[in-house]
Protein backbone atom coordinates (compact mmCIF):
# COMPACT_ATOMS: atom_id res chain seq x y z
CA UNK A 1 0.00 0.00 0.00
CA UNK A 2 1.43 2.93 -1.21
CA UNK A 3 0.79 6.36 1.71
CA UNK A 4 0.42 9.43 0.24
CA UNK A 5 0.08 13.07 2.82
CA UNK A 6 -0.45 15.18 -0.11
CA UNK A 7 -2.87 15.71 -3.25
CA UNK A 8 -0.23 17.22 -5.27
CA UNK A 9 2.19 14.11 -4.90
CA UNK A 10 -0.93 11.85 -5.94
CA UNK A 11 -0.35 9.81 -9.41
CA UNK A 12 -2.69 10.00 -11.92
CA UNK A 13 -4.43 6.64 -12.22
CA UNK A 14 -6.12 4.16 -15.01
CA UNK A 15 -9.10 3.59 -13.18
CA UNK A 16 -9.57 4.31 -9.65
CA UNK A 17 -11.98 2.99 -7.33
CA UNK A 18 -12.03 5.03 -4.06
CA UNK A 19 -13.47 5.55 -0.65
CA UNK A 20 -13.61 8.26 2.08
CA UNK A 21 -13.83 8.49 5.65
CA UNK A 22 -12.14 9.31 9.20
CA UNK A 23 -12.32 4.94 9.38
CA UNK A 24 -11.65 5.15 13.07
CA UNK A 25 -11.03 1.91 14.43
CA UNK A 26 -11.69 0.65 10.83
CA UNK A 27 -14.37 -1.51 12.32
CA UNK A 28 -16.99 -4.18 10.74
CA UNK A 29 -19.10 -1.71 8.81
CA UNK A 30 -15.87 -0.12 7.28
CA UNK A 31 -14.36 -3.25 6.56
CA UNK A 32 -17.35 -4.35 4.53
CA UNK A 33 -16.52 -1.04 2.53
CA UNK A 34 -13.42 -1.90 2.26
CA UNK A 35 -14.17 -4.78 0.85
CA UNK A 36 -16.58 -3.84 -1.51
CA UNK A 37 -13.66 -1.24 -3.04
CA UNK A 38 -11.11 -3.89 -3.84
CA UNK A 39 -13.43 -6.00 -5.11
CA UNK A 40 -14.65 -3.30 -7.88
CA UNK A 41 -11.10 -2.72 -8.28
CA UNK A 42 -10.32 -6.01 -8.79
CA UNK A 43 -13.51 -6.81 -11.26
CA UNK A 44 -12.11 -3.84 -13.45
CA UNK A 45 -8.28 -4.17 -13.11
CA UNK A 46 -8.33 -0.72 -11.32
CA UNK A 47 -6.68 0.74 -8.52
CA UNK A 48 -8.26 0.84 -4.50
CA UNK A 49 -8.05 4.29 -3.06
CA UNK A 50 -9.21 5.09 0.65
CA UNK A 51 -8.84 8.84 1.72
CA UNK A 52 -8.96 9.66 5.06
CA UNK A 53 -8.28 12.74 7.65
CA UNK A 54 -5.85 13.75 9.87
CA UNK A 55 -6.42 14.79 12.53
CA UNK A 56 -9.88 13.74 13.24
CA UNK A 57 -11.87 16.58 12.11
CA UNK A 58 -13.91 16.81 15.32
CA UNK A 59 -10.51 17.70 17.44
CA UNK A 60 -10.29 20.45 14.51
CA UNK A 61 -13.45 21.88 14.55
CA UNK A 62 -14.23 21.79 18.15
CA UNK A 63 -10.93 21.98 19.76
CA UNK A 64 -12.83 22.16 22.93
CA UNK A 65 -14.03 19.33 23.31
CA UNK A 66 -11.49 17.24 25.33
CA UNK A 67 -13.33 14.50 25.54
CA UNK A 68 -13.46 13.14 22.23
CA UNK A 69 -11.09 9.79 22.15
CA UNK A 70 -9.96 7.79 19.16
CA UNK A 71 -9.50 4.06 18.11
CA UNK A 72 -7.05 4.30 16.28
CA UNK A 73 -3.78 6.81 15.77
CA UNK A 74 -2.70 6.96 12.78
CA UNK A 75 0.10 5.05 12.75
CA UNK A 76 -2.98 2.19 13.61
CA UNK A 77 -4.83 3.39 10.83
CA UNK A 78 -2.66 2.94 8.59
CA UNK A 79 -1.82 -0.55 9.24
CA UNK A 80 -5.09 -1.33 9.62
CA UNK A 81 -5.81 -0.34 6.07
CA UNK A 82 -2.85 -1.99 4.83
CA UNK A 83 -4.10 -5.52 6.10
CA UNK A 84 -6.92 -5.04 4.40
CA UNK A 85 -4.80 -4.87 1.00
CA UNK A 86 -5.61 -1.29 -0.36
CA UNK A 87 -3.31 -0.38 -2.97
CA UNK A 88 -3.13 3.28 -2.33
CA UNK A 89 -3.80 5.34 0.96
CA UNK A 90 -4.05 9.39 0.58
CA UNK A 91 -4.09 11.06 3.98
CA UNK A 92 -5.29 14.55 3.45
CA UNK A 93 -4.06 17.01 6.58
CA UNK A 94 -7.12 17.88 7.67
CA UNK A 95 -7.44 21.61 8.97
CA UNK A 96 -10.39 24.64 9.67
CA UNK A 97 -9.19 26.17 5.64
CA UNK A 98 -10.07 22.37 3.96
CA UNK A 99 -13.21 22.11 6.37
CA UNK A 100 -14.37 25.17 4.33
CA UNK A 101 -13.98 23.43 0.93
CA UNK A 102 -17.47 23.31 -0.73
CA UNK A 103 -18.48 19.76 -2.04
CA UNK A 104 -18.14 20.96 -6.02
CA UNK A 105 -14.36 21.67 -5.40
CA UNK A 106 -13.61 18.01 -3.15
CA UNK A 107 -15.37 16.19 -6.58
CA UNK A 108 -13.34 18.40 -9.32
CA UNK A 109 -9.88 18.78 -7.29
CA UNK A 110 -9.50 16.09 -5.29
CA UNK A 111 -11.65 13.04 -7.32
CA UNK A 112 -11.79 14.38 -10.41
CA UNK A 113 -8.45 15.97 -11.39
CA UNK A 114 -5.97 14.46 -8.43
CA UNK A 115 -7.23 10.84 -8.37
CA UNK A 116 -9.33 9.86 -11.95
CA UNK A 117 -12.16 8.26 -10.13
CA UNK A 118 -14.11 6.13 -11.71
CA UNK A 119 -15.80 4.43 -8.86
CA UNK A 120 -16.53 5.89 -5.48
CA UNK A 121 -18.13 3.71 -2.83
CA UNK A 122 -19.38 5.61 0.04
CA UNK A 123 -21.43 4.37 3.88
CA UNK A 124 -24.57 5.11 4.56
CA UNK A 125 -24.09 8.19 6.34
CA UNK A 126 -20.98 9.59 4.60
CA UNK A 127 -20.83 13.42 4.43
CA UNK A 128 -18.10 15.54 2.99
CA UNK A 129 -17.60 18.84 1.93
CA UNK A 130 -18.39 22.44 3.52
CA UNK A 131 -21.05 21.95 6.31
CA UNK A 132 -21.51 18.30 5.16
CA UNK A 133 -23.27 19.43 2.10
CA UNK A 134 -21.60 16.11 0.09
CA UNK A 135 -24.84 13.53 0.27
CA UNK A 136 -25.32 10.25 -1.71
CA UNK A 137 -27.96 11.57 -3.18
CA UNK A 138 -25.77 15.02 -4.02
CA UNK A 139 -23.14 12.98 -5.57
CA UNK A 140 -25.57 10.94 -7.32
CA UNK A 141 -27.24 13.66 -8.95
CA UNK A 142 -23.22 14.74 -10.03
CA UNK A 143 -21.71 11.52 -11.17
CA UNK A 144 -22.06 11.29 -14.43
CA UNK A 145 -21.01 15.16 -15.00
CA UNK A 146 -18.18 13.95 -13.87
CA UNK A 147 -17.53 10.84 -14.97
CA UNK A 148 -17.66 8.17 -12.13
CA UNK A 149 -20.14 5.77 -10.81
CA UNK A 150 -21.39 5.66 -6.89
CA UNK A 151 -21.95 3.20 -4.92
CA UNK A 152 -23.86 3.57 -1.27
CA UNK A 153 -23.26 0.57 1.24
CA UNK A 154 -25.94 -0.13 3.53
CA UNK A 155 -25.29 -0.07 7.30
CA UNK A 156 -23.87 -2.76 8.65
CA UNK A 157 -25.79 -4.44 12.04
CA UNK A 158 -24.67 -6.70 14.71
CA UNK A 159 -28.07 -8.05 16.94
CA UNK A 160 -30.05 -5.09 14.93
CA UNK A 161 -27.68 -2.81 16.15
CA UNK A 162 -25.71 -0.03 13.83
CA UNK A 163 -22.15 -0.44 14.09
CA UNK A 164 -20.35 2.73 14.62
CA UNK A 165 -16.85 3.99 15.98
CA UNK A 166 -18.88 6.29 18.94
CA UNK A 167 -20.75 2.89 19.65
CA UNK A 168 -17.03 1.12 20.27
CA UNK A 169 -16.33 3.95 22.36
CA UNK A 170 -18.84 3.81 24.39
CA UNK A 171 -18.21 0.04 25.18
CA UNK A 172 -14.63 0.61 25.94
CA UNK A 173 -15.09 3.18 28.56
CA UNK A 174 -17.18 0.89 30.48
CA UNK A 175 -14.71 -2.15 30.16
CA UNK A 176 -17.41 -3.98 27.82
CA UNK A 177 -14.60 -5.73 25.50
CA UNK A 178 -16.77 -8.31 24.44
CA UNK A 179 -19.15 -5.85 22.48
CA UNK A 180 -16.31 -3.83 21.35
CA UNK A 181 -14.25 -6.63 20.01
CA UNK A 182 -17.41 -8.03 18.14
CA UNK A 183 -17.73 -4.78 16.54
CA UNK A 184 -14.89 -4.22 15.80
CA UNK A 185 -14.15 -7.75 14.11
CA UNK A 186 -10.83 -8.66 16.40
CA UNK A 187 -9.59 -7.25 19.52
CA UNK A 188 -9.11 -3.47 20.14
CA UNK A 189 -5.54 -2.85 20.64
CA UNK A 190 -3.13 -0.28 21.98
CA UNK A 191 0.50 0.16 21.08
CA UNK A 192 3.42 1.76 23.81
CA UNK A 193 6.57 1.17 25.19
CA UNK A 194 7.89 0.35 28.22
CA UNK A 195 9.29 2.70 30.88
CA UNK A 196 10.73 2.45 34.15
CA UNK A 197 8.43 1.62 36.90
CA UNK A 198 8.58 1.54 40.90
CA UNK A 199 8.84 -2.65 41.03
CA UNK A 200 6.52 -3.02 43.37
CA UNK A 201 4.90 -5.70 41.90
CA UNK A 202 8.40 -7.92 42.06
CA UNK A 203 7.91 -7.90 45.33
CA UNK A 204 4.93 -9.65 45.87
CA UNK A 205 6.04 -12.24 42.58
CA UNK A 206 4.40 -10.31 40.05
CA UNK A 207 6.80 -7.98 38.11
CA UNK A 208 4.90 -5.66 35.28
CA UNK A 209 6.11 -3.60 32.65
CA UNK A 210 5.05 -0.13 32.87
CA UNK A 211 3.52 1.36 29.59
CA UNK A 212 4.37 5.04 28.70
CA UNK A 213 0.64 6.48 28.48
CA UNK A 214 -0.31 6.76 24.59
CA UNK A 215 -0.99 9.99 22.58
CA UNK A 216 -3.62 11.81 24.21
CA UNK A 217 -6.73 11.03 22.57
CA UNK A 218 -6.01 7.28 21.74
CA UNK A 219 -8.66 5.96 24.11
CA UNK A 220 -7.90 3.67 27.22
CA UNK A 221 -10.96 0.93 28.05
CA UNK A 222 -12.06 2.18 31.74
CA UNK A 223 -9.43 1.25 35.37
CA UNK A 224 -9.33 -2.25 36.07
CA UNK A 225 -7.65 -5.82 35.34
CA UNK A 226 -7.80 -7.25 32.14
CA UNK A 227 -6.90 -10.99 30.19
CA UNK A 228 -4.88 -9.21 27.15
CA UNK A 229 -2.17 -10.40 24.58
CA UNK A 230 0.91 -8.91 24.83
CA UNK A 231 2.89 -8.62 21.47
CA UNK A 232 6.41 -7.62 21.10
CA UNK A 233 9.37 -8.92 18.71
CA UNK A 234 7.06 -10.61 16.71
CA UNK A 235 6.22 -12.98 19.52
CA UNK A 236 2.55 -12.89 21.24
CA UNK A 237 2.42 -13.59 25.19
CA UNK A 238 -0.73 -14.53 27.41
CA UNK A 239 -0.87 -11.77 29.75
CA UNK A 240 -2.98 -9.54 32.52
CA UNK A 241 -3.32 -5.89 32.65
CA UNK A 242 -4.22 -3.50 35.21
CA UNK A 243 -5.09 0.01 34.24
CA UNK A 244 -5.43 2.49 36.85
CA UNK A 245 -4.61 4.40 39.61
CA UNK A 246 -3.21 1.92 42.16
CA UNK A 247 -5.08 2.79 45.10
CA UNK A 248 -3.59 -0.03 47.06
CA UNK A 249 0.05 1.86 47.21
CA UNK A 250 -1.76 5.11 47.06
CA UNK A 251 -1.55 5.77 43.57
CA UNK A 252 -1.98 9.32 42.41
CA UNK A 253 -1.53 8.76 38.25
CA UNK A 254 -3.16 6.48 36.06
CA UNK A 255 -0.86 3.80 35.35
CA UNK A 256 -1.04 0.80 32.36
CA UNK A 257 0.64 -2.37 34.00
CA UNK A 258 1.39 -5.14 31.88
CA UNK A 259 2.04 -8.48 33.86
CA UNK A 260 3.33 -11.66 31.30
CA UNK A 261 2.48 -15.18 32.22
CA UNK A 262 5.34 -17.39 32.39
CA UNK A 263 7.86 -15.16 31.25
CA UNK A 264 10.67 -13.32 32.45
CA UNK A 265 13.67 -10.92 30.68
CA UNK A 266 14.15 -7.81 30.18
CA UNK A 267 11.07 -5.52 28.97
CA UNK A 268 12.25 -1.72 29.02
CA UNK A 269 12.40 0.00 26.00
CA UNK A 270 10.32 -2.40 23.78
CA UNK A 271 7.19 -1.60 22.25
CA UNK A 272 4.56 -3.83 23.51
CA UNK A 273 0.74 -4.13 21.50
CA UNK A 274 -1.48 -4.94 24.06
CA UNK A 275 -4.65 -6.52 22.80
CA UNK A 276 -7.63 -6.70 25.28
CA UNK A 277 -9.92 -9.58 25.19
CA UNK A 278 -11.63 -9.49 28.70
CA UNK A 279 -11.97 -6.93 31.42
CA UNK A 280 -11.87 -9.88 34.52
CA UNK A 281 -12.75 -7.14 37.14
CA UNK A 282 -13.21 -3.50 38.39
CA UNK A 283 -9.91 -1.74 40.02
CA UNK A 284 -10.41 -1.50 43.87
CA UNK A 285 -7.84 -0.88 47.25
CA UNK A 286 -7.14 -4.11 48.83
CA UNK A 287 -5.78 -3.54 52.82
CA UNK A 288 -2.58 -4.87 52.54
CA UNK A 289 -0.29 -6.01 49.12
CA UNK A 290 -0.51 -9.90 50.53
CA UNK A 291 -4.08 -9.13 49.70
CA UNK A 292 -3.05 -7.94 46.50
CA UNK A 293 -1.22 -10.74 45.55
CA UNK A 294 -4.01 -13.65 46.40
CA UNK A 295 -5.91 -11.54 44.38
CA UNK A 296 -3.54 -10.84 41.52
CA UNK A 297 -3.26 -14.69 41.64
CA UNK A 298 -6.83 -15.50 41.12
CA UNK A 299 -6.48 -13.06 38.32
CA UNK A 300 -3.64 -15.07 36.97
CA UNK A 301 -5.73 -18.08 37.11
CA UNK A 302 -8.93 -16.45 35.16
CA UNK A 303 -6.84 -14.68 32.75
CA UNK A 304 -5.46 -18.25 31.68
CA UNK A 305 -9.17 -20.04 31.44
CA UNK A 306 -10.19 -16.49 29.08
CA UNK A 307 -7.23 -17.04 26.62
CA UNK A 308 -7.16 -20.72 26.25
CA UNK A 309 -10.92 -20.60 25.70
Amino acid sequence: MKVIRDVADFPQLSHAVVTSGTFDGVHIGHQKILRRVIERARQSNGQSVVITYWPHPRLVLFPEDNDLKLLSTIEERIEQLRSYGIDYLLIIPFTKEFSRTSSRTFITDILVRAINTKVLIIGYDHRFGKNREGSFEHLRARSAQYGFEVEEIPRQDVDDVGVSSTKIRRALEVGDIETANRYLGRHYSLTSKVEEGDKIGRTISFPTANLALPPAHKLIPSNGVYAVWATFNGERHAAMMNIGLRPTVDGKQLRLEVHLLNFSGDLYGRTITVEFVEQLRKERKFDSLEALQAQLLSDKHATELVLRA
